[in-house]
């Protein structure tokens, strides 16, 4: 199969391809982010949802902050995709001096079992939501906060879920 679309980058599939159930678990972790995302950017913009923005620069540096806590945040959810896609296996031969070569399995696995486990230290102790906090909202805007939240509580354990299924298949598979 060729991975970069040049000659020399072709490469053939390491592994098995993912179970259908881990490319589902990928797809969801990679959305568990958008709903927290669209509100914390609402937020941002100086749109109300509850939290007390008096204090803070909206617009201004508080909107370009939350603009980008969004984006980050997203794009993390997104690398959970390539334990289920070709780049996870082959890196991208767009991609300076490592283009068309093996990720070692373990290059991937340690960051997502590490990131599995930091997410399931973050969001647990959270889980009963986040009324009390100092400003936070209460009453309908705080269950509409808490039901934008409530899905990163998906993100750690299907992150460790596929992590443990590409393990499962990349393992005895060294890189070049």
């Amino acid at each position: 199969m060729v991975i970069c679309g040049t000659p020399s980058a072709v490469a053939v599939r390491a592994s098995a391809p993912p179970a259908r159930w881990a490319v589902r678990a990928a797809q969801v972790a990679a959305l568990t982010a958008v709903p927290s995302g669209v509100w914390r950017t609402v937020m941002g913009l100086g749109i109300p949802v509850g939290f007390d923005t008096r204090e803070l620069s909206v617009p201004g540096w508080f909107t370009v902050v939350c603009v980008a806590m969004s984006l980050g945040v997203e794009g993390l959810t997104f690398l959970t995709l390539g334990l289920v896609r070709p780049w996870g296996e082959v890196v991208p031969g767009w991609i300076p001096l490592i283009g068309g070569r093996r990720v070692a399995p373990l290059a991937a696995v340690v960051p997502a079992s590490l990131g599995a486990a930091v997410l399931l230290l973050l969001t647990i102790p959270n889980a009963r939501g986040f009324g009390g906090a100092k400003g936070a909202p209460t009453g309908p805007a705080l269950v509409l906060m808490d039901a934008c939240y409530a899905p990163l509580l998906l993100w750690g354990p299907l992150l460790a879920v596929v992590t443990v299924d590409y393990y499962r298949r990349r393992r005895g598979v060294r890189g070049r």
